[in-house]
C-alpha cells in the first residue's frame, strides 16, 4: 500500500487536517523538479514561467520551508491534544480511586447487615463480582453487561456518585430518590421491603458507577494509542517525503533534516514516547482493577478489543470500501461488453457519486404501446447471447459432419468461439462450459478404439486434460514475475539500464521499448508495461502534455511488450499453448534461438517506423532516469539465484527429461522454494491471475475434446486439399495473417486456443509434415496483433495513462491506427521471412 493511502487508512478523522500533509509535499516536489529541469535546459515552459526573470530560488530552502511549517503545526497540535488527553486521563484516575473507596465501605456496610439478609445480598454481589479485596473488578465481562453499555454516556461518568454521599460519621445518608432498580430483588418473602429498597439503590448506584467508569477507561485507552499512531505516523511521513525529495531532486536532505529538526521536535522525543508509553500503562492498571480483578494481561487483551473496534468502526469501514472502489477500477473488465445482469464495467460510464440511481427496468416504445420490462432483456450482451445460442441449437440439430460425436464437437467449438469472440460472458466462465459441453454432448472417444466414452470415462478424460505440465509451467511463470516484482529486482535492473540511457530522445526510446521486451519475458506482458510506465514517470512530468515524445515512449513500451510477449516460453499463455500443441515440444534454447532474433529486429523496425512518424527528438529535453541506489539484499540474490537456475534447467530440458520428465516439473521448484521461506505468501498465491489459469486450462481440454472426437482431423483434411499444392511457405503466410486478423480483434490468448490446433492438424496432415513450423509462426504472430486499444494489454494499459495535471489521456484510437497497425504489419513480414530461415535452421 502506498504511504499517502496508509496514512489516510490510519489517521484519526477528526484530526486529517493536523497530519502532514504528505500528497502537497510530494507536488511541491514535482514542481520543484520541473523549475529546476526548465532552467537547466534553458527553454522553460511558457506558460509556467514566471513573468519576471530572476534567478530560481533554492529548492532545498523552499522544501525546507515547507516541511518547517508542517513540522510547526504537527508540533502544536500535539501538544495541545496531549495535555487534553493527559487531563482526562487524570480526572478518570481519581474517579477509579473514588470509585474503590466507595467499594470498599459497600462490602463494609454489607458485613453490618442483619442476618436474614446478608445472605441474600452477598449471593447476588458474588455473581456480579463484588466480594473481593479492594483493587479488583466492580464489573463482569459478560455479554448482557456489554450490552448496557451502549445507552451511557461518558458525560454522565459520576452522575450517581451523590447517592452514596457519607455523613461526617461515615454512615450513608437517607435517599431522597427511591427508584432505583430492583431487579435483583430475591424472590424471597423480606422482613424489610425499605432496608430492601435501600440496599438495592446502593447497588444500582454502584454497578452504575462502574459501567460508566469502565467505558471511560476504554475511550481514554483509544485515545493515548491514537495520539501514539499520530507521531509514528507523522515521523514516518516526515522520512518518506524527504526519501522521495532526495531521490528525485538528487539531494541528500534526508539525514540532516531529520536529525537538526524532526527528532529535536518535541512530538518525536523518545521521551515524549515514554512518556505517553507510562500512560497507557497507568490505563491498563486502572482497567484491570476495575474489569478484571486485577488481571493486567486480560486487561490489555480487552483494551486492544476495544481499540480494534473503535478502528474498525471509526475508520476502516470507510476507508475499506475506498480502498476496494479503487482496486476494483484497477482490475475493471476492459472487454468489449459487460455482463448482463453485473455492473458497468466501462470506467466512462460508471454511476459517479451525485449521479442519479439507474433503475433495473426500462420502458420500451412499441407500435401496439409502451411496456417496462429488465433492463437486461434489452441490452445488447442478452442478444448477443440469444444469438449464440441459437446457433449452438441450429448446429446441433441440423446434420453436418456424418459422425454424431464430430457434429456435436462442431457445436461446441462453434459456441465456446463465439462466447469467447463476444465475450457476452466472462472468458473464464467460457471455458468452465468446456468440460461440462464436452461430457453431456459425448464428444469425446477412445483413443484406442475410437468408440464414444461413457459419461463417466469422459469426465476423467477431460479433467485430466485441464491440468497438465503446462498449466505448472504458467504457475511457475507466475511465482518468478510476483518475486521479481514484489521486491524491486525487475524495477532495479530496469532503472540500472535506463539510467544509462543518457537524455538523446531517440536513444531513450530505444532504450525503454528492449527494457520493455525484456520484462515481459520474465514477468509477464500483463504487468511489464505497468512497471516501465511508473519507471518513466519522471520523463513523463516534466514535458508537456502533448509532447510527441511521450506518445512515442507510451506506444514503443505498449508495442514493444506485446512482441516480447513471444521472447520467452512463460511470457504469455498463448505460448504455453503452443507447446502443448508442439511435438516433440521445443526446449527454452530452440524458442530463444528463434523468438529472440524475431523480437529484436521487430522492435528496431518499429522504432524507425515511430522516430519518422513522431519525430520526438525536435525541441526535447529528457530527464535522465536515476538508478534505483538500493543495495542488493540477500533475499534478492536468492530470489535472483533461484530465478536464473530455473531458466537454466529449463533451457536444458530436453537433456535432463530422465531426471525432471518435463519442464512442468521444474516450475515447481521456484513455487516450492520462495512459498516455502515466506518469500511470497498465501496473499501472493491468492493474486495469481486464476483467471487466466482457467482460461488455458479450458483451452487445453477443448483442443483435447476435438481431437479426440475426430472433428480436428476431418476438417485439418480439408483445408489440406484446399492449400493443396501450396508450398510450405504458403501456407504459413496464409496461417500467419489469419491468426494476426483474429488476434488483433480478440484475445491473443483466446486467438491462439482457437486456431493453434487446427494449425497443428494441418501441418501434421501435409505430405511433408511440419506441424511445429506452423505453430510456431502463428503463436509469434499471435502476439504481434496490435492494431487496436484492445489488442492486448499492453495496449490497453497504454491508452489508460493520463496526464495527471490535466487529466487529459496522452494517446488516441487514431494513434494505435496509424502506428500499431504498420507495426503488426511490420512483425508479420519478419515472422514469414527471418523467423522461417531460423524455423528451417532448427529442424521445424
Amino acid at each position: 500500500m502506498k504511504f499517502s493511502h496508509s496514512l489516510q487508512f490510519n489517521s484519526v478523522p477528526d484530526w486529517s487536517s493536523h497530519y502532514i500533509a504528505y500528497s502537497n509535499l510530494k507536488k511541491l516536489i514535482y514542481t520543484l523538479e520541473q523549475r529546476v529541469n526548465q532552467h537547466a535546459t534553458g527553454q522553460p515552459d511558457a506558460e509556467s514561467s514566471p513573468l519576471l526573470n530572476g534567478n530560481i530560488e533554492d529548492p532545498d530552502q523552499t522544501f525546507t520551508n515547507a516541511l518547517d511549517q508542517e513540522l510547526e503545526k504537527i508540533g502544536s497540535f500535539y501538544q495541545l491534544k496531549e495535555l487534553e488527553i493527559y487531563g482526562e486521563l487524570d480526572h478518570v484516575l481519581k474517579d477509579e480511586d473514588d470509585y474503590e473507596v466507595g467499594q470498599e465501605a459497600f462490602q463494609q456496610e454489607q458485613e453490618s447487615v442483619p442476618p436474614g439478609k446478608k445472605t441474600r445480598s452477598a449471593s447476588v454481589f458474588k455473581h456480579i463480582g463484588f466480594t473481593r479485596p479492594r483493587r479488583t473488578s466492580t464489573m463482569s465481562r459478560s455479554d448482557d453487561l456489554e450490552e448496557e453499555d451502549e445507552g451511557d454516556s461518558d458525560d454522565d461518568a459520576n452522575e450517581n456518585t451523590r447517592l452514596r454521599r457519607r455523613s461526617m460519621d461515615g454512615r450513608r445518608k437517607p435517599y431522597e430518590d427511591m427508584a432505583a432498580s430492583t431487579d435483583f430483588a430475591s424472590s424471597r418473602r423480606r422482613t424489610s421491603v425499605a432496608f430492601d429498597d435501600y440496599n438495592d439503590m446502593s447497588f444500582s448506584a454502584l454497578y452504575d458507577e462502574g459501567i460508566s467508569l469502565k467505558k471511560r477507561t476504554a475511550s481514554i485507552y483509544v485515545s493515548l494509542c491514537e495520539l501514539r499512531s499520530f507521531i509514528q505516523l507523522n515521523k514516518t511521513g516526515f522520512s518518506k517525503v524527504l526519501k522521495k525529495y532526495d531521490k528525485i531532486m538528487d539531494r541528500k536532505l534526508k539525514s540532516s533534516y531529520l536529525a537538526e529538526y524532526v527528532d529535536p521536535a518535541y512530538p518525536f522525543l523518545q521521551q515524549t514516547m515514554n512518556n505517553l508509553g507510562t500512560k497507557i500503562s497507568q490505563v491498563e492498571v486502572a482497567y484491570a482493577r476495575i474489569c478484571t480483578k486485577g488481571d493486567v494481561a486480560e486487561a490489555k487483551r480487552e483494551l486492544r478489543l476495544h481499540l480494534r473496534e473503535h478502528v474498525v468502526w471509526e475508520r476502516n469501514t470507510v476507508w475499506r470500501e475506498m480502498i476496494g472502489i479503487e482496486r476494483k477500477a484497477q482490475a475493471a473488465n476492459l472487454g468489449i461488453r459487460g455482463t448482463m445482469l453485473g455492473r458497468e464495467t466501462d470506467p466512462t460510464k460508471v454511476r459517479l457519486q451525485g449521479d442519479d440511481m439507474q433503475t433495473e427496468v426500462k420502458e420500451v416504445s412499441t407500435p401496439i404501446g409502451k411496456y417496462r420490462c429488465p433492463r437486461w432483456l434489452v441490452s445488447g450482451t442478452f442478444y448477443t447471447l440469444v444469438a449464440v445460442i441459437a446457433i449452438f441449437m441450429v448446429l446441433l440439430l441440423v446434420p453436418i459432419m456424418e459422425k454424431t460425436e464430430q457434429q456435436n464437437c462442431l457445436a461446441l467449438v462453434v459456441f465456446v468461439s463465439l462466447l469467447w469472440a463476444t465475450e457476452a460472458i466472462p472468458l473464464f466462465v467460457t471455458s468452465l462450459l468446456v468440460p461440462f459441453l464436452a461430457v453431456i454432448l459425448r464428444v469425446v472417444r477412445s483413443d484406442d478404439t475410437h468408440r464414444r466414452l461413457p459419461t463417466k470415462q469422459a469426465t476423467t478424460y477431460v479433467f485430466a486434460a485441464m491440468w497438465t505440465p503446462v498449466i505448472m509451467l504458467l504457475l511457475g511463470g507466475f511465482t518468478i514475475a510476483a518475486a521479481l516484482s514484489k521486491y524491486n529486482i525487475a524495477k532495479m535492473m530496469a532503472t540500472f539500464v535506463l539510467s544509462k540511457a543518457g537524455t538523446k530522445p531517440r536513444t531513450v526510446l530505444l532504450t525503454n521499448m528492449f527494457v520493455a521486451m525484456f520484462a515481459s519475458m520474465w514477468i509477464s506482458n500483463v504487468a511489464a508495461p505497468v512497471l516501465c510506465f511508473s519507471i518513466i514517470q519522471p520523463i513523463l512530468r516534466n514535458l508537456p502534455g502533448d509532447s510527441d515524445m511521450t506518445k512515442a515512449l507510451l506506444l514503443g513500451i505498449a508495442l514493444s511488450s506485446n512482441i516480447g510477449g513471444a521472447a520467452s516460453p512463460i511470457a504469455s499463455p498463448q505460448n504455453l499453448i503452443a507447446l502443448q500443441n508442439m511435438n516433440p515440444e521445443p526446449s527454452w534454447g530452440v524458442w530463444f534461438f528463434i523468438a529472440l532474433p524475431v523480437c529484436i529486429i521487430s522492435i528496431l523496425l518499429i522504432w524507425l517506423l515511430l522516430l519518422v512518424t513522431f519525430q520526438p527528438g525536435r525541441n526535447t529535453t529528457i530527464v535522465p532516469i536515476r538508478q534505483m541506489k538500493d543495495s542488493f539484499t540477500g533475499v534478492q540474490w536468492f530470489i535472483s539465484i533461484v530465478t536464473i537456475v530455473t531458466i537454466i534447467l529449463w533451457c536444458l530440458s530436453h537433456q535432463l527429461e530422465p531426471i525432471f520428465g518435463d519442464m512442468g516439473v521444474i516450475a515447481i521448484i521456484p513455487l516450492v522454494l520462495f512459498f516455502g521461506t515466506g518469500i511470497l505468501t498465501k496473499e501472493d498465491f491468492n493474486n495469481f491471475l486464476w483467471t487466466i489459469i482457467i482460461l488455458a486450462a479450458g483451452g487445453l481440454s477443448l483442443g483435447k475434446s476435438v481431437n479426440s472426437s475426430g472433428l480436428l482431423h476431418t476438417i485439418a483434411e480439408s483445408i489440406t486439399e484446399g492449400v493443396e499444392g501450396m508450398s510450405l511457405y504458403g501456407v504459413l503466410v496464409v496461417f500467419a495473417a489469419l491468426i494476426l486478423v483474429v488476434a488483433t480483434f480478440i484475445s491473443h490468448t483466446v486467438a491462439a486456443l482457437i486456431v493453434l490446433p487446427l494449425v497443428q492438424q494441418v501441418g501434421q496432415s501435409m505430405p511433408e509434415p511440419h506441424p511445429n513450423l506452423l505453430v510456431m509462426g502463428s503463436v509469434l504472430m499471435a502476439s504481434a496483433a496490435m492494431g487496436l486499444p484492445t489488442s492486448g494489454f499492453p495496449n490497453m494499459t497504454a491508452i489508460m495513462m493520463e496526464d495527471s495535471r490535466t487529466g487529459q489521456r496522452y494517446l488516441q484510437v487514431k494513434h494505435f491506427l496509424t502506428r500499431g497497425v504498420p507495426a503488426s504489419l511490420i512483425t508479420f513480414v519478419v515472422v514469414i521471412t527471418v523467423g522461417y530461415g531460423l524455423m528451417l535452421a532448427v529442424g521445424f
